[in-house]
Parts: structure tokens; C-alpha cells; sequence
């Protein structure tokens, strides 16, 4: 998986964005090395639940666009992240039900941005993505996004799983895109709805899936069985706008 967030190197300003409240995706810290201040940095770190990785040197040094890290760089996103509450809010202002994309393990920073210009034009409330094992909001995702990043708000959640069952409590229902489900115009797609798209390679991991109420499926006709994720996302969020306008 490719990085491309906003890098931040050098112990005293990373520091400070911490202290500052930058959002910090991820932070590489000099393997070993236990100082004051490298303690200070990731103990900020375990604060807001960043994701750290223990590098060796020459790792840092590669991935290094000053050549000073002091032992640590950080990734901050190119975009802040929006809460759950601000999703659900968003809904609520517009006297509509929700209507959230959920995103299992999507680590094309170019398919993320194609799937937030897509929502944005669905009327999709918003989108959730986990904090591991799936890219963020970097710039090339901005870039891909056409704009729609600065009108559909983003959350990334600790655990999908986990913010599934809240949703569910305040009356959402899920539905995941898999081969192995109904016709997707058999399902009832209105009301209060979660959309949830895997990766391309492995589609909704096995959890995430046994969250779902139910399962819908793409009619394909080709010679292979895959579509890009982003694109079955489209296809399955303008079944439910159809849905819903019926």
C-alpha cells in the first residue's frame, strides 16, 4: 500500500501535531528506540489510536523527503475525517433517511476517490472506512474524488464490525455486495440503509458479511465473475436511489 499523505518528520513537529490536533493516519517510529521524546510521540499517538509501525533506519531514510526524520515520520491526512454523528446528522438535516457506504479493506487510493464522487452524486449521507487495512484520505484520493471530498464526509472507524452494531441500534440495516447473494433487485433497498463494498481481490471479509441483514448480487453476463469495486459500488447506490424515487 502506497502513502501519500500529507508527511510530517522531525520529533518536534511531529509532536506538535499531535498536540495540535492534526489527524495522524499513521506513524513510523526508529525501531528500539525508547527516549523521552519518541515515548512523548507515541504515547500522543496511542491517544487518537494512530496506527504505529517500528521501522528499521533504512526504512525511514527511504521513505524520508527530508532526510531528518530524528527517528519518526508521520502521515497526516490530506482531508480531516468527519465523526459518525456527522453522517447521521447530515441525514437528519435533509428529512431523509440514511443512506452510508461502508468500505471493507479498500486500499486503492484512486478507487476510494471514484467511490466519494459517486456517493456524492447518489445522495449517499456519507462514508465509513476502518483504520487498518484500507487507505485514507490522501491527495490522490482528493484528486480522483473530483471535487466531491469537500461535500461528502468521511468517518474511519477502529472497527466496522463494532460500528455496524451501533448503527443497527438506531435503525440502519446493512446490505454487502457478494456473489453469493439474491439478484439485487429482489432486495428491499429503501428506508435507513448501509451499503457495504469489499476489496476487489477478496470482496467483505467473513465478519463484516455476518453483519449484514442481507446479501445482494450484481447480474453479470461476461466471461469473469469481478467488478471494480468502485464501480460495483455505483451500481448498487443507483438501485437504491431507483428504490427510493419508486
Amino acid at each position: 500500500m502506497r502513502y501519500e499523505e500529507f508527511t510530517i518528520e522531525g520529533r518536534n513537529a511531529v509532536l506538535e501535531a499531535f498536540r495540535s490536533g492534526k489527524t495522524i493516519d499513521r506513524l513510523f517510529v526508529l525501531d528500539g528506540c525508547q527516549d523521552g521524546p519518541i515515548k512523548s510521540i507515541t504515547r500522543e499517538a496511542r491517544k487518537g489510536d494512530t496506527i504505529i509501525t517500528f521501522v528499521k533506519k533504512e526504512r525511514l531514510d527511504q521513505i524520508s523527503e527530508t532526510g531528518k526524520h530524528q527517528g519518526v515520520i508521520a502521515y497526516a491526512a490530506a482531508y480531516e475525517y468527519a465523526e459518525v454523528d456527522d453522517i447521521l446528522n447530515a441525514a437528519k438535516e435533509k428529512g431523509e433517511p440514511p443512506f452510508i457506504i461502508l468500505l471493507d479493506s479498500i486500499e486503492d487510493p484512486h478507487n476510494l476517490g471514484a467511490i466519494i464522487r459517486t456517493a456524492n452524486q447518489a445522495g449517499a449521507h456519507g462514508i465509513i472506512i476502518p483504520k487498518r487495512r484500507a487507505v485514507g484520505l490522501t491527495a490522490t484520493v482528493a484528486k480522483t474524488s473530483a471535487g466531491a471530498i469537500n461535500y461528502t464526509p468521511v468517518a474511519k472507524v477502529t472497527n466496522l464490525a463494532t460500528t455496524m452494531e451501533e448503527l443497527k441500534e438506531k435503525g440502519l440495516w446493512f446490505v454487502c455486495a457478494d456473489m453469493d447473494g439474491e439478484t439485487m433487485y429482489k432486495v428491499n433497498l429503501k428506508g435507513p440503509i448501509g451499503l457495504v463494498i469489499g476489496s476487489e481481490g477478496e470482496g467483505v471479509g467473513r465478519l463484516i458479511k455476518e453483519k449484514c441483514d442481507y446479501v445482494a448480487k450484481i447480474p453479470m453476463f461476461g466471461n469473469i465473475d469481478s467488478l471494480n469495486a468502485s464501480v460495483a459500488m455505483g451500481i448498487l447506490s443507483y438501485e437504491i436511489v431507483r428504490q427510493r424515487m419508486n
